[in-house]
């Protein structure tokens, strides 16, 4: 016979232990929201309250980059917000009339995102606003309140 003889070995594989529902359940939930794991960085910490500053550093990122703001930082900042103004404010004030609302909601539409975006968010790049299709979606969802 081909590829046989006294000398073959048969190799054994080894099956993990049966996880019970809840463990695996917690698993697949923290590697879904936090999968790369956003706790590692300071697990090891020994001093509870510099843990506590890191975590809230990482999810509340103003925190973080706040204090190293300068007042350079801030001239291009305003800049790039009365630009942006310029363009958010009728496009809020169209979107809402799209939705068949009032044209406030546009505007709260408009800066309250990037605002809450600011606090809490980690890119530089990202931009946050209302956009047309969802403007739609709502007036859909709403129907007519003739």
């Amino acid at each position: 016979m081909i590829g046989s003889s006294e000398t073959d070995v048969i190799q054994k594989v080894n099956f993990p232990r049966p996880r019970s529902f809840f463990t695996s359940f917690k698993s697949d939930l923290k590697e879904t929201f936090f999968p790369d794991d956003p706790f590692r960085q300071f697990k090891s910490e020994p001093n509870p309250l510099n843990r506590t500053k890191e975590a809230l550093q990482y999810f509340i990122t103003i925190i973080e980059w706040l204090p190293k703001y300068n007042l350079c930082l801030f001239r291009y900042d305003l800049l790039a917000g009365i630009t942006i103004a310029s363009l958010a404010i009728p496009q809020g004030i169209s979107y809402a009339k799209l939705a068949n609302l009032p044209p406030i909601i546009g505007l709260y539409s408009s800066f309250v995102p990037p605002l809450i975006y600011a606090i809490f968010g980690s890119s530089k790049d990202l931009a946050v606003g209302t956009v047309a299709a969802a403007s739609l979606l709502l007036a859909s969802t709403l129907g007519d309140k003739g």
